[in-house]
């Protein structure tokens, strides 16, 4: 969890540096991210844990007591079996009730976040216009920021460049008591103002130009962009990843019967671009008419002269049936989309409970294998499994995304894949096979080179 939490701050650290969030608020996004992370994290940690503590046993041959006992491998699994099973069921409990809960939430306050403004900071020597509508530059600040030195603010609200400038010796920055403005108090300025007549681009010798001089004078500037707002979770609250099994089905079924009306409208209006569906029956009747055979329909039934209108008018109703497809597709693309996403979030669902059976399955008989605990070879093994696993249901999700795969079958592939794996692993460990002992393979190898060169001796005598 610590290292996919890293991961999320290292992706959204432009977003949370100078924004002047409390520290409240980034806990509650970091709470969130850990729990929106725990579809990620439960599995791996499921599949590192078995590995660890099976090749505990094996190396120190607590496993060769436990089968010297009298007990097999499966056997000695069972209770583990059985609280994993468990764990299972509370990630499909979790996938179902709280993860939804938590996407909402985490999502809502991030949309908050990453439209926040940065603080409003005054550069010695630079403009800023971060504030909208105007142009402040200071020359020189205090240590602590709060007071400005030979200040220069254009005022841009009225959309002219440069008709309203204030020129003040210095100024002292304070927030007003609900943090919704600014205030800067000047001392020793003078603004310049000109009124310039409606039509601005042409000259007018008459036009007012107002000169202020003050000795002090408060200047009040909106904050409220810089202030974070929150929003309705309710805006968010039909995303497909912010519901449960029994509101996806309501959406997935909803749009669905949205998709069956753009294709029935869509059929509605191209049938009447098709002649054929009715040119060929006699009215009143089902009965196609019966057509002679022929060659070519152009040349043999439509007399010359009218070869090239009938012609015409064919490329003209084809135009019109492909305008009438293509406009017709957005909105059928669209609504396809949300329903391969509606099936998708679906079976996520049982796929977390699944995959954290099938990485136990992966781990446990790696560990009686490997006979390696710690956190050494381990985890290196258990990182190589996970990005398989990873990888796969990543690839499989995208292409199903992408219209390449069924809904279903992409997020069940990875699942499929490693499942005669983790098989096949086990039967190797319930047999103690020593799949991965570098020293039978050393021997192996010798042997196979001793017979090869056995062989060529035999050939070079002979």
């Amino acid at each position: 969890m610590f290292v996919l939490i890293m991961l999320f701050l290292f992706k959204y650290i432009d977003d949370l540096i100078g924004k002047g969030f409390e520290w409240y608020v980034i806990l509650e996004l970091l709470g969130h991210a850990a729990t929106t992370n725990i579809p990620m994290a439960l599995p791996l940690s499921m599949l590192l844990s078995s590995i660890m503590t099976f090749g505990n046993l094996g190396e120190s041959y607590e496993l060769v007591a436990i089968k010297a006992a009298g007990y097999s491998l499966r056997k000695a699994m069972t209770p583990l079996i059985i609280l994993v099973c468990m764990v299972a069921g509370g990630s499909f409990l979790f996938s179902e009730y709280t993860l939804p809960v938590a996407n909402l939430k985490m999502w809502s306050l991030m949309w908050d976040v990453r439209n926040k403004k940065a603080d409003f900071l005054i550069k010695p020597g630079v403009f800023n216009k971060s504030i909208p509508g105007y142009s402040i530059r200071a020359k020189g600040k205090n240590e602590d920021g709060t007071i400005l030195y030979d200040l220069m603010i254009y005022d841009h609200r009225n959309g002219s460049a440069a008709n309203n400038v204030l020129i003040a010796k210095e100024g002292y920055i304070h927030n007003s008591a609900d943090n919704n403005y600014m205030i800067l108090r000047l001392k020793d300025g003078v603004r310049y103002e000109e009124s310039r007549a409606k039509n601005a681009s042409r000259y007018d010798p008459r036009q007012q130009f107002t000169r202020f001089r003050f000795d002090e004078t408060e200047q009040k500037f909106d904050m409220s962009a810089f202030q974070m707002t929150r929003t309705d979770e309710n805006a968010f609250r039909n995303h497909y990843a912010m519901l449960n099994l029994r509101q996806l089905k309501h959406y997935a079924d909803s749009n669905k019967i949205q998709m069956d009306s753009v294709q029935r409208y869509n059929y509605m209006d191209i049938k009447n671009y098709i002649n054929y569906f009715s040119s060929y029956y006699h009215q009143g009747e089902k009965r196609p008419i019966e057509v002679k055979k022929f060659n070519n329909f152009l040349t043999d039934f439509i007399a010359k002269d009218n070869q090239r209108n009938v012609i015409t008018n064919a490329l003209g109703l084809v135009q019109q049936v492909s305008s009438t497809f293509d406009m017709k597709e957005t909105e059928f693309q669209a609504y396809h989309d949300k329903d391969v996403r509606y099936r998708l979030e679906f079976h996520r669902k049982f796929t977390l409970a699944v995959s954290c059976l099938l990485l136990f399955a992966l781990g446990a008989p790696l560990g009686a294998i490997i006979r390696k605990g710690g956190l050494g070879l381990p985890v290196v093994v258990a990182i190589i499994f996970f990005l398989i696993y990873h990888i796969i249901s990543t690839m499989a999700e995208k292409s199903a995304k992408d219209g390449g795969l069924d809904p279903v079958l992409g997020m069940w592939m990875a699942i499929i894949v490693l499942s005669p794996l983790a098989i096949f692993l086990t039967y190797k460990a319930a047999t103690d096979s020593a799949l991965f002992d570098v020293e039978q393979y050393k021997l192996k190898l010798q042997r196979f080179w001793k017979l090869i060169s056995s062989r060529f001796t035999k050939k070079a005598v002979q």
